[in-house]
């Protein structure tokens, strides 16, 4: 057994990854592989939750994201990269967890509230939505994680693991340690029009993107709003686009940009143009990186055949001493 921490995390398999998506998790899960036994996973049960209507879409999506993470840097020979649903062992332990998880600790979720808001389009009047923090659970204790990385706002999803692990040990006997949640500092980027970074709200640039793609998103970038002509001194602090360069803009060059923006000495294109072409060049490894995965496809196929195989034999021991402990 590996010496050091173990984490555990995984992804909804909903389309592509954009920016927002990598900065706020992949980048992290990508500089943790260094540091943690890593188990990452694409759950694609839980995407079951909301897109049970039109599941056709989810092994597509799964497809292109794996991609993505391998693209990105997610490393085969440091984590164990796997599918959520070929690990049939989740299941049975998030039948055992859901006998002794109340339902007031779910419905007090502030996330099971947001999201029944946020996709009032969708009926998510179900078990399966109400119950996907103990398949959450599940996942994370199916591994004994130590450590589970999220943002400040995923922190009561960890906590009512934590919870459920509590009362698992006291009702049978201590199996599961406590994870603590590695809160993750990821840097404010928002879509090409100023809103919070979605695919839902097609202001997205993604890590597929072609250069092309990404240059002409880039010129429709919302910038300060208070500067309608060239002529006008800028503000970067209220900048989108300058959120983009701190990011991907060498500071030296940032520098300049941000002076002559208040100057008035630079006007928006030419500015959306720096900041797209650095972060093309920040970009240019993972895109050849995704043409290697797309032109040998079975690789990938044997990536996570390997993966299922390392997370299956994990599962199964763990679900050995669940079972003991319950009796079963």
């Amino acid at each position: 057994m590996s010496s050091k921490k173990r984490i555990v995390s995984g992804m909804r398999p909903t389309g592509s990854i954009h920016l927002g998506n990598f900065h706020g998790a992949l980048a992290n899960w990508i500089k943790m592989q260094n540091e943690y036994e890593a188990f990452y996973f694409v759950a694609d049960w839980h995407a079951l939750t909301s897109e049970y209507e039109n599941p056709a879409n989810i092994l597509q999506n799964s497809h292109d994201m794996l991609i993505d993470w391998l693209a990105s840097g997610l490393d085969p020979e440091k984590a164990t990269i796997f599918i959520q649903s070929q690990i049939k062992e989740h299941a049975e332990l998030y039948l055992l967890l859901s006998m002794i998880t109340p339902t007031t600790w779910l419905e007090r979720n502030p996330t099971y509230k947001e999201q029944i808001l946020a996709l009032s389009n969708k009926d998510l009047s179900t078990f399966g939505f109400l119950g996907y923090p103990v398949l959450q659970a599940a996942d994370i204790i199916m591994y004994k994680a130590n450590a589970v990385p999220v943002g400040v706002d995923q922190i009561p999803h960890v906590e009512i693991t934590r919870e459920i692990v509590r009362r698992f040990n006291r009702l049978y006997g201590k199996v599961f340690p406590e994870p603590q949640a590695a809160l993750a500092q990821s840097p404010k980027i928002l879509g090409i029009d100023r809103q919070k970074m979605s695919k839902s709200y097609n202001n997205a640039i993604y890590l597929s993107d072609t250069p092309e793609n990404i240059t002409k998103k880039a010129a429709a970038m919302v910038t300060d709003p208070q500067r309608s002509r060239k002529t006008d001194p800028g503000s970067p602090s209220i900048c989108n686009v300058y959120e983009f360069h701190k990011l991907y803009t060498p500071k030296s060059v940032r520098n300049n940009i941000e002076e002559d923006c208040k100057k008035a000495k630079i006007g928006c294109v030419e500015c959306k143009k720096i900041m797209s072409a650095n972060l093309i060049e920040f970009l240019a490894p993972s895109m050849e990186k995704r043409e290697y995965y797309l032109s040998n496809p079975n690789i990938l196929k044997d990536i996570i055949q390997s993966g299922n195989k390392k997370a299956q034999a994990v599962a199964s021991a763990t679900m050995e001493e669940v079972r003991a402990a319950v009796k079963l």
